[in-house]
């Protein structure tokens, strides 16, 4: 079938999903940040206003240019794509620039902005594995050296994570690569051995640092240490518990009131689900659920590999996040630190998300030509 150059519209279903989504977005945002901005800042709208200037407005410009590029020229700059990735992950570490944030050395500070580069190499790593699994072709040139190399880069990229350390980013991108590397079709004896040495690596990393073995007990038993590293859990349970079937009222949460910790970032599927219920939460999952599908609808019909891989990587990296967010919230994994995608506070992750959308825009706005 010939590859037609021929533009069309922005996928509706793809761009209302996005805006409705964000609107929500803003609004949750600006009831659940209003107590702590308030008492940090002495401004109800600290967060709602920051996330607009600093997080929609550049994203939505980000995602309109992204759009009207032909996607294939970000296959083109796969390599440079992957440098830029490991230059974000290494910027944390510069002195004076980068800084630490809740015991993660994950920020950056450049003349007075402070942004996370991590959030910025969930898109340009999946550009660049994106590309290296389309330049394979089919399964049967899948080699086992073209593995190595592939899993090697990925292995790079999650030990400077691992060192920051950024587990919940480390969580996304290594997911999203695992999770694409086997939509790629490669053999699934070679995905189950390189999940069993990540696995095993993640049970190293949890005996040599005290801290995630804390965790890992926190998340098992909650009740151990309510006060102390249970506490956000805790927390988190207890306000998605008491918003029960139709929530106590927009506006209404009261473990926003500085029990909760970071109501206005990792935290706000648990107020959302105090505030509005348990029927408003399912239909918001079901929002970001219907845009994961939409990736996925407009995967299927790009016009080149590259496009197929990068658009299914994005709908993986949405899904991904959502239920790593509202696992942690409601007691069925650690706590990561991973924001829910439009909702919580988090202008670079918001930026980054519109960029790669913008992308997945462009894909379904080339079509291919009609069969004959």
């Amino acid at each position: 079938m010939p590859r037609s150059d021929i533009r069309q519209p922005i996928d509706r279903i793809l761009l209302w999903l996005i805006v409705g989504l964000s609107i929500f977005g803003v609004v949750m945002l600006l009831s659940a940040s209003g107590p702590i901005s308030f008492q940090a800042y002495s401004d109800p709208i600290y967060f709602v206003r920051r996330q607009i200037l600093l997080g929609l407005l550049p994203g939505a410009a980000l995602f309109f240019i992204c759009s009207r590029l032909d996607a294939r020229m970000f296959e083109r700059m796969a390599v440079p794509a992957f440098f830029v990735t490991i230059f974000l992950l290494l910027i944390v570490f510069v002195p004076g620039i980068g800084h630490a944030v809740g015991g993660s050395r994950s920020w950056v500070r450049i003349f007075g902005m402070q942004f996370q580069p991590t959030e910025f190499a969930k898109f340009t790593f999946l550009i660049y594995i994106s590309a290296w699994l389309a330049s394979w072709g089919t399964q049967s040139k899948m080699t086992l050296e073209r593995a190595i190399s592939y899993f090697g880069a990925l292995g790079l990229v999650v030990l400077l994570l691992v060192i920051e350390p950024d587990t919940g980013t480390m969580a996304v991108i290594a997911g999203t690569a695992m999770l694409l590397y086997l939509a790629a079709g490669a053999p699934l004896i070679w995905f189950g051995t390189v999940s069993g040495v990540f696995l095993s690596l993640f049970v190293i990393l949890v005996t040599i640092a005290p801290y995630r073995a804390r965790r890992i007990m926190t998340f098992i038993h909650p009740e151990l240490d309510p006060k102390g590293i249970g506490y956000h859990i805790n927390q988190a349970i207890l306000a998605v518990g008491s918003g029960g079937l139709f929530g106590l009222g927009y506006g209404q949460s009261r473990q926003k009131y500085l029990y909760l910790p970071e109501a206005q970032g990792d935290s706000i599927f648990a107020v959302m689900a105090e505030e509005l219920g348990f029927f408003a939460v399912v239909i918001v999952i079901l929002a970001i659920g219907a845009l994961v599908w939409r990736c996925f609808a407009i995967a299927k019909k790009a016009n080149t590999r590259f496009e197929l891989l990068f658009a299914s990587g994005v709908g993986i990296w949405v899904g991904i996040q959502t239920v790593i967010n509202i696992a942690s919230m409601i007691g069925l994994m650690p706590m990561t630190g991973v924001t829910l995608p439009f909702v919580s506070y988090g202008n670079s992750s918001l930026v980054s998300l519109f960029a790669a959308l913008g992308v997945v825009a462009s894909i379904g706005r080339r079509t291919r030509a009609p069969s004959v």
